[in-house]
């Protein structure tokens, strides 16, 4: 593999696999929407996923693609929609066009309940037509990504430095650090054999974490001893809705994010992990909190 196709490449995920692949001698051409700065090994297609004609150059000359970009938080069904939905069905028809067959997608845990948030039933709806696309597709469903970059976690170190975490009711979680999610996706991306796949990958943590001692976690990677607080979910639907009044658009916990929030099963399915002579996790999860939340002070954030 020399080339790859990348949706997603201005983020937190599609830029660290960027970083990877250009590590392994792989050029990477990758979709924007803003102009960006030259780099050596990166060719910027611009475009969007609602436009086919530059997805199918984006992807043309390219020998595998990964599929990264998708919305995450969004105010209305038709938002998730067009980004989960639409944008994956452009993305297959632009590939069906360019002539590649290789087709890794990054999908979510939270598509294996899609009943329960916007946001699961818009992944599992795009899941569904990669498996009907008659491409060389494969799956892959995250956990909770963090790593050095990410802004998602970012107010989870910031209260955790307070010496607070406030959770879900109950339940229990799986984690990847973004550099063990990029190696695996690069992996897929040069494997054989690995269509009509999906798989859930983590940091290898058997059953998972429970909300609890992920923040506790965090509070030894910032250097702090937290009081953890469950909240009830009518407390935080609630926090939810003021979130939404006072940040808008820009809301952080929405009503859609508590209704997956406070499920109680979002470890992975250890059957479904990737075989372990393609892929193994590097980064145990503490070693990866505390590098992340180095990163937070390096840039002033923390």
């Amino acid at each position: 593999m020399t080339t790859i196709a990348l949706t997603g490449g201005t983020g937190f995920v599609g830029g660290k696999l960027i970083e990877l692949a250009l590590e392994q001698s792989v050029t990477v051409r990758a979709l924007t929407r803003r102009d960006q700065a030259a780099r050596e090994g990166v060719v910027w297609v611009p475009g969007s996923l609602d436009d086919i004609v530059s997805l199918t150059e984006l992807i043309r000359g390219a020998d595998a693609v990964i599929h990264v970009a998708g919305v995450v938080n969004a105010p209305t069904r038709e938002g998730f929609a067009k980004g989960n939905i639409e944008g994956v069905a452009n993305m297959i028809a632009a590939a069906k066009a360019a002539g590649v067959t290789r087709f890794v997608h990054v999908s979510s845990l939270a598509s294996r309940e899609p009943q329960l948030s916007t946001y699961g039933w818009s992944k599992a709806e795009g899941d569904k037509l990669v498996r009907a696309s008659a491409l060389d597709w494969t799956i892959v469903r995250p956990p909770a990504i963090y790593g050095p970059g990410d802004y998602e976690m970012l107010e989870l170190f910031k209260l955790a430095a307070k010496g607070l975490a406030l959770t879900p009711p109950g339940g229990r979680m799986s984690a990847i650090e973004v550099s063990d999610l990029g190696r695996l996706l690069l992996a897929l991306a040069g494997a054989e054999g690995m269509g009509g796949m999906t798989f859930d990958a983590d940091d290898g943590r058997t059953g998972g974490w429970s909300h609890g001692e992920f923040a506790q976690a965090v509070g030894v990677a910032v250097g702090k001893k937290v009081r953890v607080i469950a909240l009830p979910r009518a407390i935080m639907m609630l926090a939810a809705r003021g979130d939404r009044l006072f940040r808008g658009a820009k809301a952080k916990l929405t009503p859609d994010r508590v209704d997956y929030f406070c499920h109680e099963n979002w470890v992975i399915d250890a059957d479904k992990r990737p075989p372990a002579q393609l892929w193994q996790p590097q980064v145990a999860t503490p070693a990866g909190l505390a590098a992340t939340a180095a990163w937070y002070r390096a840039n002033g954030l923390l």
